[in-house]
Order: structure tokens, then C-alpha cells, then sequence
């Protein structure tokens, strides 16, 4: 009896799933700039929910499965501060809901969207002294994804505040929406308005 569990385990132990649902299987970032900056199969999780400490040194936030920082960006506004389980559980029907409508597996969705929501370009404030201009800068993979995150979580907040619908059913659209880069999104319209102003400044 013991062996034959034993088995059992192993076999368990094979295949690590998301919510013990998602593949990781399959699952590729098509932008090689962020290939090291969106981390899916290096650290395959069961949930996003790893308790580590991703800032304690400057980069390591890079490591954290990206399903994680997802969660942890959820936890905004005051009042949702530290709120974790209630963060993973929303990201878990959001999961669901994008593979009820895309019918894809919603960790490539996830990808994606963070993939096209990242502004390329950017401006910064050059000038001393009262001269202050805008200059068009390239942005760093790492702050790609960071500001990614950031911006479709803000969509998703932003939409489901004073709405009949759930905040997984605003992410869930968000996160489809821009992996098609459909301009319905949120992160996208933000990011072609930063591209703008920053290819004015060049």
C-alpha cells in the first residue's frame, strides 16, 4: 500500500498546474526582450501565492511568477491592502473566465496581454533650472512588464468601481482584450497614449 502511493505521488508530482487546472505546457513568451522578465516556467506554481520576499534585492521582483505579481498588483487602494486570498481567488475566476470565452489556456492570454501592454518608448523630463522638456527614452524589459501589470490591473479596477460586474469579469475582459491589442482596453489605450507623447518628444 505505502509503494503504490508512493507511485501515485510521484505521478502528482509530474505535471505542476496552476489552481490544479492550467497547463503550463505550451506556454511561451514571443517577445525575447521580456523572456527573462516574465517568469512562467522557471517557477511553476500550484498558487500564486508563494509568501517570498520578491523585494528584498533590487531585481528580484523579476523572478516572481508572473500569476504572482498579477495577485500581489490586485492588492491596491487602501482598503484591499494585504488582502491576499481575496486577490488569489479573483485571479482564479478571472482564470476561469477567460477560458470560458476564449476557450484558450488563460496563462498564454495572461502573457500576452502583459506582452502588448508594456509602452516601448517613453519620456522623461530633461532640464535644470525653470528649462524643463520632454525627451523621448527606450524602456527597460523589466519596467515594461512592471508598468504592465500595473496598467491592467488599474483597467480592471477602474472599470468594475460602481458596476454591476465583478472585478474578475473587468480583468478577464482587460487581459483578453489586450492580447488582442484592442484599443477597448485600458492598458493598451494607455500605453499607445504614452508611445504618442514620447514619438512627439523624440
Amino acid at each position: 500500500f505505502f509503494f503504490s502511493t508512493k507511485t501515485s505521488m510521484a505521478e502528482l508530482a509530474t505535471e505542476v498546474k496552476l489552481f490544479g487546472k492550467w497547463t503550463y505546457e505550451n506556454v511561451e513568451v514571443n517577445d525575447n526582450a521580456l523572456r527573462d522578465y516574465i517568469t512562467v516556467h522557471s517557477k511553476r506554481v500550484f498558487l500564486p501565492h508563494s509568501a517570498g520576499r520578491w523585494n528584498v534585492k533590487r531585481f528580484r521582483k523579476a523572478q516572481c511568477p508572473v500569476v504572482e505579481r498579477l495577485t500581489n498588483s490586485l492588492m491596491m487602494h487602501g482598503r484591499n491592502n494585504g488582502k491576499k486570498l481575496m486577490a488569489v481567488r479573483i485571479v482564479q475566476h478571472t482564470l476561469e473566465i477567460i477560458h470560458l470565452l476564449t476557450g484558450a489556456n488563460p496563462l498564454q492570454v495572461l502573457i500576452d496581454a502583459v506582452i502588448k501592454s508594456g509602452p516601448r518608448e517613453d519620456s522623461t523630463r530633461v532640464g535644470s533650472g525653470g528649462t524643463a522638456r520632454r525627451q523621448a527614452v527606450d524602456v527597460s524589459p523589466i519596467r515594461r512588464v512592471n508598468q504592465a501589470i500595473y496598467f491592467l490591473t488599474q483597467g480592471a479596477r477602474k472599470a468594475a468601481f460602481r458596476n454591476i460586474k465583478t472585478i474578475a469579469e473587468c480583468l478577464a475582459l482587460e487581459l483578453i482584450n489586450a492580447s488582442k491589442e484592442s484599443p477597448n482596453s485600458y492598458a493598451i489605450k494607455n500605453k499607445d497614449q504614452i508611445e504618442r507623447v514620447a514619438k512627439s518628444n523624440r
